[in-house]
């Protein structure tokens, strides 16, 4: 969703479903029930009709990698997990709590860094990158 949210502050007018689910290689339903998410939040609006699709409703400098994340659904960020295969072993109940503790630690610091980095951020560095003579 970050690289569709700089293509289209990049794009002249509304971008369609279709457009974005084949720039995806996805779906025009699952660009629909994401983009619902981020239009429920105010990032995007939908316009209809002839014409119509996606815009953006905020300024990219106003939309921070946290903010995209909840509108997500805050999506799961480690493919660890706990195990309770046996929850009367000992051992396990000893790795879980580690790794309980540390996925913690690593998710609140995940999202506070979230929180400092802005699409506008993203788009700054792709702009430099296409810029590289």
């Amino acid at each position: 969703m970050l690289h569709v949210l700089i293509h289209m502050d990049r794009h002249e007018g509304p971008i369609t479903s279709d457009v974005l689910a084949r720039m995806l290689n996805t779906n025009p339903v699952v660009v629909r029930r994401t983009m619902g998410g981020l239009r429920d939040q105010g990032y995007v609006e939908s316009e209809k009709g002839h014409g119509g699709g996606w815009v953006l409703a905020r300024k990219l400098s106003q939309i921070s990698l946290l903010d995209i994340y909840r509108a997500l659904g805050e999506p799961p960020i480690f493919a660890l997990g706990l195990s309770d295969d046996h929850p009367r072993c000992l051992v396990e109940q000893a790795v879980n709590l580690g790794l309980k503790e540390a996925l913690s630690d690593a998710r609140e610091r995940l999202m506070a860094r979230f929180g400092q980095i802005t699409v506008a951020d993203l788009a700054k560095d792709f702009h430099k990158r296409n810029h590289a003579d």
